[in-house]
């Protein structure tokens, strides 16, 4: 057994997985809670969707191309990180918006979105949330797995073991979710992801630098770099940087659209929801 090769897949599988099964779990969890399961089946459609098709693209690449070359890659990586942000975001401010009627309200808005067959919405949102991780994570073991084709075994069963470590947490996170209030749980979960959909948005802003998309200049140069006290390739940095997209050496760029989308969609997340009021009865009604 290689441990090296085994690591270095598990900790893609683990890194790549953890986000996927974060979002799916939301989800879930919020269709349990508001007496929807059945509409789980879609969602668990779009899960199922996406990890074959990535694992078809995996053995694909792997048995023709091998791997994707600069500036290719940076290409394909920017945008779906761009497209997954956007997802995200929709994603909780849709939930802010629900949420906000915990109860009957809550319940009506969830049957009009049934009715008019919206809820096919779940499927196409776990589908991109988990294409993303799985196109990503087929990409980056093929190239790993080209690299060393003797040592591709070790890899690809790390990376299982990653992923399955990765399914584990996101069904912790569902069981201890059902025990909490719906209104709390969609509000913190949510500022969870407004951190993740940051880091999403300036790694992708990142990916275009690094191939010179976005020009040179001030913008691109090195905001800081801390890489000598907590780097972003191992440990603690290497989580923070696959779940809140944490750079110890970021753009300046890349540091500015964190810094201000952070701040921009937090202030509208966490801004009072408003109600709708209910109109005073006529003088007419009153009087029959």
């Amino acid at each position: 057994m290689d441990l090296g090769s085994f690591s270095s897949g598990l900790l893609t599988g683990l890194r790549e997985g953890v986000e996927a099964a974060l979002i799916v779990s939301i989800v879930i969890t919020y269709l349990v809670r508001t007496d929807r399961g059945a509409q789980a089946s879609r969602v668990w459609l779009g899960t199922g969707l996406a990890v074959i098709l990535s694992g078809v693209v995996g053995i694909v690449i792997f048995n023709s191309v091998g791997a994707f070359e600069e500036p290719y890659e940076q290409i394909f990586e920017g945008t779906t990180l761009l497209v997954a942000a956007a997802v995200v975001t929709w994603m909780l401010f849709w939930m802010r918006r629900q949420a906000g009627s915990v109860k009957g309200e809550l319940q009506a808005a969830v049957d009009r979105a049934v009715a008019s067959g919206a809820s096919w919405g779940l499927a196409v949102l776990a589908f991109t949330a988990v294409i993303r991780e799985g196109l990503e994570t087929s990409i980056f073991l093929v190239g790993q797995a080209t690299s060393d084709r003797s040592e591709a075994v070790w890899i690809l069963l790390g990376a299982a073991v990653g992923l399955a470590i990765a399914v584990l947490l996101g069904y912790g996170f569902y069981l201890g979710s059902r025990r909490l209030n719906l209104a709390g749980f969609c509000r913190w979960t949510g500022i969870g992801l407004v951190f993740i959909a940051a880091g999403l948005l300036s790694h992708g802003i990142g990916e275009f630098i690094e191939i010179g998309a976005l020009g040179s200049g001030p913008w691109t140069s090195t905001a800081f770099d801390i890489s000598g006290v907590l780097s972003d390739e191992t440990g603690i940095g290497a989580f923070l940087r696959a779940i809140f997209g944490y750079s110890a050496a970021p753009a300046v760029l890349t540091v500015v659209a964190h810094v201000t989308y952070l701040v921009a969609v937090l202030a509208l997340y966490l801004r009072p929801v408003r109600r709708p009021t209910t109109a005073p009865p006529t003088t007419a009604t009153a009087r029959s």
